[in-house]
């Protein structure tokens, strides 16, 4: 059987796909933070200069009196403060960690472009094991390699001296621009639990696994990104459905002067709770819920609740009679265009079970229980999208 080979067609789109993969995405910052990283790395380089000119004059220091792979340090850690390449510990042990390898590589191989290979292979194995990773630190660690003449004096000056100046104007200048340095690396521990649809720390952790790459990002930065990505598309999803989408209609409602028995078995024949009371302009007075019903029944006396029910219904001297008497007149009501994600703190938080829907001129155009609300959720949200992603 041939191998079917895919046409020139597909080929082509498959290489365009391919290409565009090497242009670059933009990198999305304003021209204000661009100016802050600018003048940041300015200010850490400039003064790490100065001071280490100034202390390679003070006998014995001589020689070098600066790294070049400071600069790329300095472009990490203010252009890039949140990042875990950037913080204060890579930045420190990934640079004098990796002169040390350097040096021992130096010293124990001697063909020098063998010796240049396995020193930045081990800086780069010492420094992910000892969570300091630090691109220029494997710059560091070449550097010592191809410049066979340093000892371990390179260590403390200019190594140490020009980090340790660089980070304290990391530390100082990050801080009054607005961005915290060092920064978080993990998330917050909340003590609430997490409801459905919330992620926890073990489900980072398990998508961390499963993407087992380095990532330039904090996990508090991660998670939080997750967090507002998951909000906004929860707000885009539901912020378009107003409440006209997803009230029942039309709507069962009772005038205050309903005689009980009649609201009750129109309650009993729709299978509904609640029925508005309007009044001849269909402007809402009150509801009046089986919870009304219950509550009134429920009087002094030796008889079963199914028992006072009935006798309530049907109606005795001296028990309510009508709507009027029973109804709730404190309803709550939504507007018609009022957004759908307005009524998710009224049913959660509010108590609310039935709440109805009035138009502009403050007339019952609808009714939104509990169900309505949890059916349009299950509609808006992606669950089997988010089910078919799974391994």
């Amino acid at each position: 059987m041939p191998f079917p080979f895919p046409d020139s067609e597909t080929t082509h789109a498959m290489r365009g796909a391919w290409l565009r993969n090497f242009w670059p995405a933009p990198v999305g910052i304003s021209g204000r933070e661009r100016a802050r990283v600018a003048l940041g790395a300015a200010l850490g380089v400039l003064l790490a200069a100065l001071l280490a000119r100034w202390w390679s004059h003070i006998p014995p220091a001589g020689g070098h009196w600066m790294v070049a792979s400071l600069g790329a340090s300095a472009a990490l850690v203010f252009a890039m403060p949140s990042s875990p390449l950037a913080q204060p510990w890579p930045v420190l042990g990934g640079n004098t960690l990796s002169v040390l390898v350097g040096l021992a590589c130096a010293a124990l191989v001697p063909e020098p472009a063998v010796a240049a290979a396995l020193a930045v292979a081990a800086a780069v194995l010492v420094m992910v094991s000892l969570r300091c990773l630090h691109p220029p630190g494997a710059a560091m660690a070449l550097f010592v390699v191809l410049n066979p003449g340093e000892d371990a004096h390179l260590l403390l000056f200019p190594v140490l001296f020009n980090v340790l100046v660089l980070l304290l104007v990391g530390i100082a200048y990050n801080n009054a621009t607005g961005r915290s340095y060092p920064h978080p690396q993990r998330p917050r521990r909340d003590g609430r639990a997490a409801g459905a649809g919330q992620f926890t720390e073990a489900d980072l952790d398990a998508a961390l696994a499963h993407y087992n790459q380095v990532l330039d990002i904090s996990r508090a930065d991660l998670a939080g990104l997750l967090h507002m990505a998951g909000r906004a598309a929860f707000q885009r999803t539901l912020g378009e459905l107003r409440c006209t989408d997803i009230m029942s209609r039309p709507p069962m409602a009772v005038e205050p002067g309903a005689a009980l028995k009649d609201a009750w078995a129109l309650m009993r024949r729709e299978h509904i709770k609640a029925l508005p009371v309007v009044d001849g302009q269909a402007a809402v007075l009150g509801i009046v819920t089986v919870a009304d019903f219950m509550r009134s029944a429920s009087l002094d006396t030796h008889e079963g609740l199914g028992r006072r029910l009935r006798t309530l219904i049907r109606g005795r001297s001296g028990q309510p009679s009508r709507v009027e008497e029973i109804m709730s007149r404190q309803a709550q009501v939504v507007d018609a265009q009022q957004p759908v994600m307005d009524l998710v703190p009224l049913f959660s938080r509010g108590g609310h079970h039935h709440i109805p829907v009035v138009d502009a001129q403050s007339r019952l155009v609808g009714v939104i229980t509990q169900s309505d609300l949890m059916r349009a959720l299950a509609l808006a949200l992606p669950m089997g999208e988010a089910g078919a992603a799974a391994p």
